[in-house]
């Protein structure tokens, strides 16, 4: 019964969210007119409050780029200065028919610094954006390139992706979702690409600010770029933690034979048995470790030792079973 307001509220906080940054340039506007007036009414012109207008600034170079953060900066500019005009035209008989030399000077200098840290922010949001776009790029034709790896079909395979079809086959026999299949094969294709753990981190974080990057195109393009990439990033998350718990129980731990299996992911052990039927079928021998397997028995000595038993009994019917 308590969870209807949370999602009620969460709901309208996303679509408030939407609707801001679908009217982001009206936003701005308004909030600088808002502004203007709360200067003229509540403190009645003083120059200190003129830095308010740093705000929109800001906001606009940094989501609109330098071109909207310099016209934005010069809108304000022109409010203010209408405004002057306004009230010392009709601010009656005690108002001053012009500005002093000090106000001129104060009114330059704000003027001009406004523009330029508008010009500034947006430039360094579109340096950001182009830095973005590369990585977006390459991060996608990487994807592309995995994604064909896993339907390749050639009789020579690389290893990378045989591993990766082995612990899928593995992961079906055993009765696992097709779900945890698949995070399984990216994880074990992954795994078998190099030195990953150290750089995995950060791939999830840049993944996550990708997922969560506003999406300011229209055009169909970057529409299907943001539909991969938000899938990509839901993979990796998914992805990640079996990576670990494969790079911590079979690469630093190898030697480590009577493990924890309470504490092991299946799609950890998967992988690991993959790899080493992997080297039995193409070199004839395999290693765990400091232990160097040449054939089946082998790694039935790791029964429920380093593997669960219901895996290496799969791994037997798989054996058999050409």
């Amino acid at each position: 019964m308590t969870a209807v307001p949370t999602l009620s509220r969460s709901n309208l906080i996303r679509r408030l969210k939407n609707f801001v940054l679908d009217h982001f340039q009206a936003s701005i506007i308004s909030l600088v007119l808002v502004g203007v007036l709360a200067t003229a009414f509540l403190v009645h012109y003083k120059f200190s409050f003129l830095n308010f207008f740093f705000l929109p600034v800001l906001l606009a170079g940094y989501y609109l780029g330098k071109r909207e953060a310099v016209l934005f900066s010069t809108f304000c500019v022109l409010m203010v200065i209408l405004y002057l005009v306004f009230a010392r035209l009709f601010g009656g008989p005690g108002a001053q028919s012009g500005l002093s030399l000090d106000e001129v000077i104060d009114l330059t200098t704000w003027g001009g610094f406004l523009i330029l840290t508008g010009a500034i922010i947006g430039r360094l949001s579109e340096k950001r954006e182009q830095e973005l776009t590369k990585m977006r790029q390459a991060y996608i034709g990487v994807l592309e390139i995995m994604l064909k790896y896993l339907e390749m079909a050639d009789e020579e395979k690389p290893r990378s992706l045989r591993v990766s079809l082995l612990a899928g086959t593995i992961g079906k026999r055993a009765g696992l979702s097709t779900r945890e299949i698949e995070n399984i094969k990216s994880a074990a294709l992954l795994a078998m690409a190099g030195e990953l753990r150290s750089s995995l981190p950060l791939f999830g974080e840049v993944t996550d600010f990708m997922s969560l990057e506003p999406g300011r195109r229209k055009s169909r393009g970057d529409a299907h770029e943001q539909v991969l990439l938000k899938t990509t990033a839901s993979l990796l998350k998914e992805v990640e933690p079996i990576l670990l718990a494969y790079y911590k129980h079979y690469i630093q731990e190898a030697d480590l034979l009577d493990k924890n299996l309470e504490g092991i992911s299946t799609g950890a052990s998967v992988i690991a048995l993959a790899e080493i039927l992997d080297g039995l079928q193409t070199q004839g021998k395999a290693r765990l470790g400091r232990e160097e397997i040449n054939s089946f028995k082998d790694i039935e000595r790791f029964s429920d030792r380093a593997f669960r038993g219901s895996l290496i009994d799969i791994l037997r019917n798989l054996i058999q079973t050409p």
